[in-house]
């Protein structure tokens, strides 16, 4: 039997050159105008296009609103458009098991196909398709951004995503290694390697750079200490998940390493990241493109308005094309220029999840800010739980925040500092260090639980 084999199924130089890296990747963007970009952006979308109207997942999505091929003829129709999220995705999954209707692998046994899941925080993991294009595109844009942040082949960078079926080890590992030349070890999360065994790799090989979700990446500064290993240790740069955290708080645990933040999703790999001047995250426009939609109405938000992030892979035009997938991610787009000249749009980063924000007593609470209001605090160690619970007399709804304190820590004080941060009053509960993590499960999940809903 002929098949093509994963390698033979993708053009790397013409990859390269569509999505350049390096020093080719800031020659072609510093100085372009917005206009150009768009043109780069609207040759991409057409091809899109194409390919989604033969996935019976978008035939139907697009065809209930009444919409047909012609009606979009290029980027700028792309609001006629309907959204969708992962509760259609796994509806399709529902409906077409395994895997579901919106990949285009049906009847077509010989084409590449990655496979993963999520990690299934929500619910039921959900699938996570990729052909080599639509792999290796995403690959590339985290080796550029590695890159430009300022990752040498010299470089021996340890990774704390985990691995199993959840998408995220996998994905850095091959972007490391592909696009960057660094020596990568894949330490994996907590359960995989235990943080001492992490520690002594890092000890052992001499890691340089770590990368990873801030939550673990923090507590392992911790058992370096404890261990007496930290003093032996020469982390030069951090790559995480930043969010609403302060990044000093891990840059002073490792010593003054430099933290870089970025951000992505399982379905679209990443859609935006630091640059060296760490003046916001920069879009990868000429792979992505982001829209901020208003989280009640959809609308476009105003100019530095909050908004859910929407996002259109424009390279997925192989397996499982990505076009208007809404992750629930709240984020603001960022003014004026930037100081690396680079034409791309910056946001703020992670701020919260629209479906993870909580209403009480009328004020939207994202339980993800906690972090960034407690941190640097030297009496609590930065672990934090979040629980909702209802009165049942009365049926009054209150946030209970659990805080690990080292000791001196009070009650008032710190109730009243997270009123002024959420705007709304919460009730304050202390644990000793360590006493959040059976309920965040830091040590064996890649992102910790913060919000416990005990109401029902």
């Amino acid at each position: 039997m002929t098949f093509p084999t994963y390698f033979e199924a993708i053009d790397a130089k013409a990859m390269l050159d569509a999505y350049p890296v390096g020093d080719a990747f800031e020659a072609r963007y510093k100085g372009m105008s917005r206009d150009q970009l768009f043109a780069i952006q609207d040759a991409q979308f057409r091809r899109l296009m194409a390919r989604g109207w033969q996935i019976p997942f978008y035939q139907r999505l697009w065809g209930a609103q009444g919409i047909e091929p012609g009606d979009i003829r290029g980027l700028a129709d792309i609001t006629k458009l309907p959204t969708y999220d992962k509760s259609d995705v796994m509806a399709s999954v529902a409906a077409c098991p395994p895997f579901g209707d919106f990949a285009g692998i049906e009847g077509d046994d010989h084409v590449p196909v990655i496979f993963h899941t999520t990690s299934g925080t929500t619910g039921r993991p959900q699938p996570l398709l990729f052909g080599p294009k639509g792999r290796e595109v995403p690959n590339l844009l985290v080796g550029r951004m590695y890159r430009w942040q300022g990752l040498e082949p010299s470089d021996v960078v340890q990774s704390v995503y985990g691995h199993g079926m959840i998408n995220g080890g996998h994905y850095i590992r091959e972007a490391v290694t592909r696009y960057t030349n660094s020596i990568f070890l894949s330490a994996g999360t907590g359960i995989e390697t235990r943080s001492l065994a992490q520690v002594r790799l890092m000890a052992d090989f001499g890691v340089t750079v770590l990368a990873g979700f801030i939550d673990y990446l923090r507590k392992l500064a911790d058992v370096a200490r404890e261990e007496g290993l930290l003093e032996q240790l020469n982390v030069r740069m951090i790559f995480a998940h930043l969010g609403t955290e302060d990044r000093s708080a891990v840059e002073a645990a490792w010593g003054g390493a430099k933290a870089f933040d970025w951000y992505g999703v399982g379905d679209t790999g990443a859609i935006a990241g630091e640059g060296p001047d760490r003046n916001g995250l920069y879009v990868w426009e000429d792979a992505q493109y982001l829209e901020l939609l208003d989280v009640d109405s959809g609308a476009a938000v105003s100019p530095g308005g909050t908004g859910d992030m929407v996002v259109t892979c424009l390279y997925k035009d192989d397996i499982a094309p990505c076009i208007r997938f809404n992750t629930h991610d709240i984020t603001h787009e960022l003014s004026g220029q930037s100081d690396t000249g680079i034409v791309f749009k910056r946001i703020a980063g992670f701020k919260g999840r629209s479906d993870n924000m909580v209403k009480l007593r009328g004020i939207n609470v994202f339980p993800h800010a906690i972090g960034a209001i407690i941190e640097n605090r030297p009496d609590l160690t930065g672990e934090f739980v979040c629980r909702m619970v209802r009165d049942p007399a009365t049926q009054r709804e209150d946030m209970v925040v659990v805080l690990e304190s080292k000791g001196g820590s009070n009650r008032g004080e710190l109730a009243s500092v997270l009123r002024q941060g959420l705007g709304v009053e919460v009730l304050v509960e202390f644990e000793a260090p360590g006493g959040t993590a059976a309920l965040t499960q830091i040590d064996v999940r890649q992102k910790p639980i913060r919000l416990i809903d005990e109401r029902d």
